[in-house]
């Protein structure tokens, strides 16, 4: 059991515009992420999550298999931080649709990413995303996510907003 003192002791303090709510995190997350090559503010990043988040990709192999790629934060900052020092990276999402119940929400978050902002995007895809909110700020408990192909579209209601 943790409690909310705990939780925030364990992670770099955050910007409070980031976590004052759920609209707020979800934009810190795509935020905090994009830019040209090179490093990112990992603080920042992860002052977003639970100390214990976990990210976790739907992918399919060549043969059609389903694979998953799982990381920690810790994890999930060493790869992603690899692949953005070579290569620029922007993602935004298109559509947020949010259910909550009590101090949690769970999002469906479409999403582009580019390389470039003005670029034609070179992946779209999902992200569910589980929140908490813990009475004094929103924490980031995971992101699961499955990348668009043509085997599996976005939904309409996610595809471009409304």
């Amino acid at each position: 059991m943790f409690s909310a003192a705990d939780l925030a002791a364990q992670v770099p303090v955050p910007k409070p515009d980031d976590v004052k709510s759920m609209d707020a995190i979800l934009r810190a997350i795509y935020d905090v992420i994009s830019g040209p090559a090179g490093d990112r503010d990992w603080s920042r990043f992860r002052s977003l999550f639970l100390p214990q988040a976990r990210f976790t990709q739907a992918a399919k192999a060549p043969d059609g298999a389903t694979v998953v790629f799982s990381w920690s934060v810790d994890e999930f900052v060493r790869d992603a931080g690899q692949a953005f020092a070579k290569e620029p990276f922007y993602e935004k999402a298109i559509v947020n649709q949010p259910d909550t119940y009590g101090n949690v929400a769970q999002v469906f978050s479409s999403y582009e990413s580019r390389h470039s902002p003005g670029e034609k995007p070179f992946e779209r895809g999902i992200n569910t995303i589980q929140l908490l909110n813990d009475g004094k700020r929103w924490w980031v408990v995971s992101i699961l996510w499955d990348s668009e192909r043509s085997d599996n579209p976005l939904p309409e209601r996610l595809a471009a907003k409304h």
